[in-house]
């Protein structure tokens, strides 16, 4: 196999032929609990055929935000169009994945399954004759390891080496990502030290979400075999900036991006404009979705490049949304990016919210606001209250609250993810409120 294979499966059988063609000992079934944490577990060749038929069951109750231990049984149903080898592990008796559907013992998909959601969201755009495709660049740091945060190199913002020392993991993971068939637009160091970017390139929501759990695992995997760690942390350094997952997201309709239109204002459809006032309109309540943990927002304040404020414009990168200019010939590219979520989020549930958002800005006929050039970084909060704009949750809890309140984040997401999600984040914000920091100890024991 000196070529590294891949796969366009259509259906069990081209699965169960491609496992005998290249050979393949294990194959690894993967699906995310609430929080979009990968879970796996590995059937041999002999078992496949019974699981495309009847499925994999497996101990729910242990997953988090699946169910209670007495309606505890799931079943994984592996999808064949996501059959692919793992590129980190060694080409003889290779390993394959695929992702799962989860549904109940009598045959229903299941409420907490975090695929299930998105698929459900990208239904009914469908129903209204759209596809959502998305863009997710997620940025990543390198570490010695995953104790400590010393870093490895010194370079900023599209440096080369030797300010750059990343080089050889980013081209590493590149590699990686090719051989399972994702491609790759372009990668570069970011702006922090030890602080790095791998740019996908867009597709349909689902396989997108699939892709982004794919890219964590590579880039992990990676980065341990340099010798080094890898991290999605939204904010691991006090004083740098932070690691985002801008978002650039669009809708087809027949083969054509719904959000061009030659005539309209900045070559922006109606539609687009609709869809951007439904994301800024709902963006407090989104919020935690994409921002689900507590450190998400210590990255989420003013001065590091993280938008906090709830705007729109073209080139100005201090707002929560940014339109890329167009260019002539480049319509299928037009596009929208939303600048706020982390790398660290359940991107299953953060597309559906996200496509919620936009769809309900669509169907109201939300009005959008003028576009603010200006640097939102620099104004005060006069100036802020002069053009409208307001700000996203300054914490976890804050964030909750605004969740809690929204009819669109629990229609998306349906009652069970709705209420597991919060749940989990309110225990999660109780314990990290009680916590006496080293910040504390350092500031008030002496002064005390």
């Amino acid at each position: 196999m000196s070529d590294f294979p891949k796969f366009n499966c259509k259906n069990a059988d081209d699965v169960l032929k491609a496992v005998k063609d290249y050979d393949v000992s294990f194959i690894q079934f993967w699906f995310v609990d609430v929080l979009g944490v990968l879970k796996s577990f590995q059937v041999t060749p002999s078992e496949l055929e019974g699981a495309f038929e009847e499925g994999m069951g497996f101990d729910g109750s242990s997953i988090e935000g699946f169910c209670r231990i007495q309606e505890s049984d799931m079943i994984a149903f592996p999808d064949p169009t996501t059959f692919q080898l793992v590129a980190w592990r060694p080409t003889e008796k290779p390993v394959a994945r695929m992702f799962c559907d989860i549904k109940t013992p009598d045959g229903f998909p299941y409420e907490g399954d975090s695929r299930y959601i998105l698929k459900r969201m990208t239904e009914k755009a469908a129903e209204k004759g759209y596809a959502f495709y998305v863009g997710p660049e997620l940025e990543f740091f390198l570490f010695p390891n995953e104790r400590e945060t010393t870093l490895l190199d010194r370079g900023g913002y599209f440096d080369a080496p030797p300010l750059d020392l990343g080089n050889d993991v980013r081209r590493d993971i590149i590699f990686a990502l090719n051989k399972m068939g994702i491609v790759v637009e372009y990668s570069h160091h970011e702006v922090a030290p030890s602080q790095h970017e791998i740019d996908l390139r867009y597709q349909e929501a689902v396989k997108m979400a699939d892709t982004a759990v794919t890219y964590r695992v590579i880039v992990k995997e990676a980065a341990r075999k340099h010798g080094c760690y890898a991290t999605f942390m939204p904010k691991p350094l006090f004083g740098l900036n932070g690691s985002g997952m801008h978002v650039h997201q669009s809708l087809f309709k027949n083969g054509k991006n719904v959000f061009f239109d030659p005539k309209g204002e900045y070559n922006l459809s109606e539609e687009c404009r609709h869809y951007i006032a439904g994301l800024l309109k709902h963006a407090p309540e989104i919020t935690a979705i994409c921002n689900q943990w507590v450190n998400s927002y210590k990255r989420l304040v003013p001065g590091y490049e993280a938008p906090v404020y709830i705007a729109w414009a073209r080139r100005n990168r201090s707002t929560l949304v940014r339109v890329p200019m167009y260019k002539p010939g480049k319509e299928a590219a037009t596009r929208i990016e939303l600048r706020s979520p982390d790398p660290a989020c359940n991107p299953y549930l953060a597309f559906a919210v996200m496509l919620a958002a936009g769809l309900k800005g669509i169907e109201e006929k939300y009005e959008l606001s003028a576009p603010v050039e200006e640097d939102i970084f620099e104004m005060n909060e006069a100036e802020r209250a002069k053009y409208g704009i307001k700000s996203l949750p300054g914490s976890l809890n804050e964030a909750i609250e605004a969740m809690e309140k929204s009819e669109v984040v629990k229609e998306a997401l349906g009652e069970h993810i709705f209420n597991k999600f919060i749940e989990n984040k309110k225990m999660e914000w109780d314990v990290y409120r009680t916590q006496v920091t080293e910040y504390e100890i350092k500031k008030y024991l002496p002064l005390l």
